[in-house]
């Protein structure tokens, strides 16, 4: 296992990065247990969740996931100096947190405090906000006429960006939370946050997840370029597009129990006639390349400039050893160039 600096933070993490918002819906607690169990005898020494999870989100399930988390915590308290958690605040749109609210300096504070009571931890290692207030290009949104920057509102936008900043400069100082980060932002969102830090005089944010895999790299290279640049660590989400680069979903196949058979998860955004193409492609490179098409993926994302640590997950122990495997895979030349050829071909597939 290689580990890397974690942006300009104190933090040493593996180049894995275990996400756990199956865990709730898809996994038990007993699947969780033995997911941490494989997780830390393969090295890996961070995890992600967030308030929302698990995923598809719903109301009855809210923040499961963390729960999962605190329940395997409060009976291996011996092994939390040795692990990097990071969890994340919803931000607007969903009814049953905090009524649909963007997320507001006010709200910081109890969030965090809810999080480490569910966690069973006092501290919070990286203290995401898990997507902007603004409408961004994430989630499907970044072709032409999706969104509109000439409808934002800039003095509102950065004065909320403000109060955020300034609640979670006083997270730091309580000593509930070490760093904090971003996730699904722009290269304007990072630039604001961090220009708003120097005035405050709050620590910069130390990474940042967006989604990013051969099917969808908008961040390549100008938003990881800028994270590379200002020591923010860039941790990609979703590195097989929601299963679909493991060629689970090709030709219509919905696996029992497979995500993409749950509501709201069937395929999403992702299922088009490009990715498909693509992800044939990839299935055959892969075979060739004598892996499976999952880490061919995987390994593929980590081998990116830039990228610090790849947010895996999985719903069964043999997925997880299967992923973990493809971080010990060395593609060859040849392999690397006829991935090039076909991600020049499908650099955005949906």
């Amino acid at each position: 296992m290689k580990y890397h600096q974690l942006g300009s933070s104190e933090l040493t993490v593996s180049e894995i990065c275990l996400g756990t918002m199956t865990w709730g819906i898809q996994n038990t607690q007993k699947d969780a247990d033995e997911q941490m169990g494989i997780a830390l005898d393969a090295g890996i020494n961070v995890l992600d969740t967030a308030e929302m999870y698990p995923v598809p989100p719903n109301a009855p399930t809210y923040a499961d996931t963390e729960r999962c988390i605190g329940d395997w915590l409060s009976r291996n308290q011996q092994k939390r100096q040795d692990l990097i958690v990071m969890t994340k605040i919803a931000g607007g749109g969903i009814d049953w947190i905090r009524n649909g609210k963007n997320i507001t300096g006010e709200a910081i504070l109890p969030a965090i405090e809810a999080s480490l009571t569910r966690l069973n931890t006092d501290v919070i290692d990286v203290y995401q906000l898990h997507w902007p207030n603004r409408t961004s290009p994430h989630f499907g949104k970044q072709w032409v006429g999706m969104t509109n920057p000439e409808h934002l509102d800039k003095i509102k936008e950065i004065e909320e960006m403000r109060s955020i900043v300034l609640a979670l400069g006083e997270a730091i100082e309580k000593g509930k939370i070490r760093y904090w980060g971003l996730s699904d932002d722009t290269p304007w969102g990072i630039h604001t946050f961090l220009k708003l830090c120097e005035e405050t005089g709050v620590p910069r944010p130390v990474s940042i997840q967006n989604e990013f895999n051969l099917l969808h790299a908008k961040d390549w290279p100008y938003l990881i370029e800028m994270c590379h640049l200002e020591n923010i660590a860039y941790l990609p989400w979703s590195p097989l597009a929601t299963g679909m680069l493991s060629g689970k979903y090709q030709n219509g196949a919905r696996p029992e129990g497979s995500r993409w058979t749950y509501v709201q998860r069937q395929g999403l955004f992702r299922d088009t006639p490009l990715a498909r193409e693509a992800t044939d492609a990839y299935m055959k490179i892969a075979t060739s390349a004598g892996i499976t098409p999952s880490q061919l993926a995987l390994v593929w994302c980590q081998q990116v400039p830039g990228v610090t640590s790849t947010i895996i997950g999985a719903t069964s122990t043999l997925q997880l050893k299967e992923n973990i495997e493809a971080f010990s895979v060395e593609l060859s030349a040849e392999t690397l160039q006829k991935i090039d050829e076909t991600f020049r071909r499908f650099p955005i597939a949906f």
